[in-house]
């Protein structure tokens, strides 16, 4: 069964974390939700989520993939998560998907993922940032070998069954979509 840790911070974006958690599942995923600290996280919109674990907890697991939601100040709590930065540089270089939506991009340029990759993220959220290697395109979703970006919570979905297809294949990501009855 593949694996794929999401990590959740104060202030994410609801949307996208309840996505990508579901979706991820109803493909037969094993989705880890882990929290920054040991408190429920108020979302953005003031949703509570119940992360399953303390990131602390699984820092030296491994995963299929890590997968992570955006919204502010989401996002800059993730960015600044040393536990977080150190599991997302190692899974990089160890070859594995990582993938973030939204303004979490930023979290993957601070751990020098996005070096020499195209990557997309919510409008304006890498702009302040000096990625002089990183070819930043407003599309709804980039996949740049195994590192994967997304626009928002309109693109949560199509972000999502693009993970499931990279992941599990084709076959299964229709499966999931049809399920949806999305037309």
């Amino acid at each position: 069964m593949k694996t794929v840790m999401v990590p959740l911070a104060q202030g994410c974006e609801e949307l996208e974390a309840v996505t990508i958690t579901d979706l991820l599942v109803r493909a037969g995923v094993k989705v880890i939700t882990a929290g920054l600290d040991d408190k429920p996280v108020i979302a953005s919109r003031g949703m509570t989520l119940i992360p399953d674990v303390q990131l602390e907890q699984i820092r030296n697991d491994e995963f299929d993939m890590i997968v992570l939601p955006g919204g502010l100040p989401g996002a800059d709590h993730l960015r600044d998560s040393a536990i977080l930065q150190a599991m997302l540089k190692k899974h990089a270089s160890a070859d594995k998907y990582v993938a973030a939506i939204c303004a979490a991009p930023k979290v993957l340029a601070q751990a020098g993922i996005l070096e020499n990759k195209i990557a997309t993220s919510f409008p304006g959220a890498l702009d302040a940032l000096d990625l002089k290697n990183t070819e930043i395109k407003n599309t709804a979703l980039e996949v740049d070998g195994k590192i994967v970006t997304s626009r928002g919570p309109g693109t949560a979905m199509d972000f999502t069954l693009k993970l499931i297809e990279l992941l599990l294949g084709v076959d299964k990501k229709q499966e999931v979509e049809k399920g949806l009855v999305r037309s």
